[in-house]
């Protein structure tokens, strides 16, 4: 064994997996929570064998933080191509354990090989050293069917891994040096269990926009669920990775929680933000998005309508039913030892407020409703927005980044 080769031995047994933070949690998926941070005093030995140095992009930097954290765990690197094709085909790996979809790092360099190791940057910082372990070239339009049903360029993801992901995929062990700085501060799996009631239920509220009156109270609803305990709590935990390129910018979005969170000041409501790009894979990203706040503590989710889901972008039909996402999440649940909280079909009323769209058809009371394209219009017009609708606080960061 070469010096450089201990060194990669003894820091990989250094980095073995943790048990989950405390007793009480719901224990994270594979039963271990990942860290694969390497201590600061190895650094610089880790780096000695280098091959290359490998920019990332958005998205990979991404995964690189979320398998060194822990919130792909049990994962200790990118899947290898045997874990890849059983994902794809069976939303599975090649061990039976549930992933929505796979893992993988990409690049359009040909000369990479198996035995390389790569030292993965991202706008100047270093982030990980990837051992090449797996190399393939993919069969795209079989991924694409198999984990977004469907192979048109006018899905947001098949255009994704067509145009935007490297010709090959790579697989391997990661070692982490460094967490990218983002404007989203996000906490680790870890630093959020440490912070969660033991014995009590987490719900987890998944969202990529801001927050309005009618996600407040959704997520809030949540925790009176008949499968919620009495003292459970809601993380509200939304994603500030790569989404749709209409979405606001994710330094706004941040903004937005922020003065939110502060506004509310509720102990049953706690806050994070997750590293995650966003697919719009429909059920098989609620599949991911459940598996990833079970590694955060999180033992119920609330599936909304449509989750994840998306529309042509030539003639705006919607790729998934509008309850393929919950129905695909809660026949998985329970091997994942979670709950799905359903999503209550909300309308504001002139009568009774906030009621479900069943009470108000029943009792005829008369609903009020604004569109996302008439609030952006009201928005840019500087017309007063209903409270009903949107919190001040909120209106107030959206009009400032729009001036």
């Amino acid at each position: 064994m070469t010096a450089v080769d201990s060194t990669i031995s003894s820091t990989i047994n250094a980095t073995t997996p943790v048990p989950a933070s405390s007793a009480g949690l719901i224990a994270p998926h594979g039963g271990v929570l990942v860290n694969l941070m390497v201590a600061a005093g190895q650094r610089e030995p880790i780096k000695l064998g280098i091959s290359r140095s490998v920019e990332c992009s958005d998205r990979n930097a991404c995964d690189v933080e979320l398998l060194v954290v822990g919130g792909f765990s049990p994962l200790r690197g990118f899947m290898h191509q045997e874990d890849y094709d059983a994902v794809v085909a069976t939303h599975r790996t090649t061990s039976g354990l549930l992933f929505g979809l796979p893992i993988v790092f990409d690049t359009d360099d040909g000369s990479i090989g198996v035995g390389d190791r790569l030292l993965l940057t991202y706008r100047g910082q270093e982030l990980a050293v990837l051992t090449v372990e797996s190399r393939w070239e993919p069969d795209k339009a079989r991924e694409a069917q198999g984990c977004y049903g469907t192979t048109s360029l006018e899905h947001p993801a098949v255009k994704m891994i067509a145009s935007e992901r490297g010709r090959y995929y790579l697989g391997g062990a990661i070692q982490g040096l460094d967490l990218p700085r983002r404007v989203f501060p996000c906490k680790t799996p870890a630093e959020v269990r440490a912070t969660l009631p033991e014995g009590q239920s987490v719900v987890a509220f998944q969202c990529r926009n801001p927050i309005h009156r009618a996600h407040y109270e959704l997520f809030t609803r949540a925790l009176d669920a008949a499968n919620v305990s009495e003292q459970g709590v809601v993380l509200v935990h939304p994603t500030c990775g790569p989404t749709q390129d209409d979405d606001i910018a994710g330094g706004v979005r941040f903004e937005t929680y922020e003065r939110l969170a502060a506004e509310l000041d509720n102990p049953r409501i706690r806050w994070a933000y997750l590293p995650y790009s966003m697919h719009m894979a429909g059920p098989r990203e609620a599949l991911q998005h459940m598996i990833i706040r079970k590694n955060y503590g999180c033992t119920h989710f609330i599936i909304g309508r449509d989750m994840a889901g998306c529309k042509s972008s030539l003639s705006g039909e919607d790729f998934y039913g509008p309850y393929q996402a919950q129905d695909f999440a809660r026949d998985n649940a329970a091997e994942l030892g979670m709950e799905t909280v359903p999503s209550l079909n909300l309308v504001y009323t002139e009568e009774e407020g906030y009621v479900t769209a069943e009470h108000a058809q029943a009792r005829g009371l008369h609903i009020r409703k604004l569109s996302g394209t008439q609030f952006r219009q009201m928005l840019r017009g500087g017309e007063e927005i209903p409270e009903w609708f949107a919190f001040r606080s909120v209106v107030a960061v959206l009009r400032s980044s729009a001036g």
